[in-house]
């Protein structure tokens, strides 16, 4: 290819010098060599531009090959991490599973391709059967340290109330046992709480769910926080035994909501809207 371009070169400088002293023989003969050569010149420069141009070209098809073997290292080494740490959740040692918990929501934090899995994963954990063993209070404290870890964890990994155009994440607690649960100031996609046992007091509220919500068949024998909420669609708490203090203070419904066959104490739930018409139970009127 250069030799080509020289020949060209050579070929235009005489070209155009024979040219011009063809058109005007009484020209100078140094004038007719200085624009043959500029012209000749001009066809090397081409060259250096297009050969500059494919040196371009080939170095970047290089950079993104080796990023794209980079990004694929990545990903091998955070699926093993991930599958190691899934193993580890089932160990029979406590602190253990605990840094399984923790290796999960640091993947999430670093690849968040992960984060609805790694979710959903610690809400399984949580949706376990959980009850204190009065034969053994050292294993039930234990056992408890761990799923309250599970439970930060999962409040960690949601985006807070004032993030804009935030990811939206799902959360299924269905038959969860849960303990000093605190989601205040999040936000979530849906958040499913069917059959749920809801323990001493439960936080959740300053949050935006964007989706439904599912407090339905379930138990709180504590106190139950979920006011100031925004819930966007529906919000059913069909069949709920709450024992203790519920607060619902200024939420808002704007959707469909369903409070049949629910058992309530103690409500209070001043200055709540309803976009829908709700046929309240009894402790919500008063």
């Amino acid at each position: 290819m250069l030799l080509s371009t020289v020949l060209a070169s050579i070929g235009v400088f005489l070209l155009v010098g024979g040219a011009l002293l063809l058109v005007d023989p009484g020209a100078p003969k140094h004038e007719a060599i200085k624009t043959g050569g500029l012209a000749g010149g001009a066809i090397i420069a081409l060259y250096a531009l297009w050969l500059n141009d494919r040196r371009r070209k080939v170095e970047e098809a290089r950079q993104e090959l080796e990023s794209q073997r980079i990004d694929h290292d990545r990903s091998r080494v955070a699926d093993e991490r991930f599958a190691r740490a899934v193993e580890l959740l089932g160990h029979e040692t406590a602190q253990v599973r605990v840094g399984a918990m923790h290796a999960l929501a640091g993947l999430a934090k670093s690849r968040t391709e992960y984060t609805q899995t790694v979710l959903d994963i610690l809400c399984a954990y949580l949706r376990q059967p959980y009850k204190r063993s009065p034969d053994d209070e050292d294993a039930s404290e234990i056992e408890l340290e761990v799923r309250l870890t599970s439970q930060r964890l999962v409040e960690d990994l949601l985006p807070r109330l004032e993030e804009k155009d935030a990811a939206r994440y799902d959360l299924n607690l269905t038959k969860a046992h849960l303990e000093y649960m605190d989601l205040s100031y999040r936000q979530v996609g849906d958040l499913i709480m069917r059959v749920a046992r809801l323990n001493e007091s439960n936080a959740f509220h300053h949050m935006v769910v964007h989706g439904d919500m599912y407090l339905t068949d379930a138990e709180v024998s504590g106190r139950l926080y979920m006011h100031h909420n925004d819930f966007r669609r529906k919000a059913w708490f069909s069949r709920v035994k709450a024992r203790g203090l519920a607060v619902f203070t200024e939420t808002k419904f704007g959707g469909e909501t369903k409070f049949s066959d629910s058992e309530w104490t103690d409500v209070k739930a001043d200055g709540c809207a309803f976009a829908a018409k709700a046929d309240l139970p009894e402790a919500w009127r008063n």
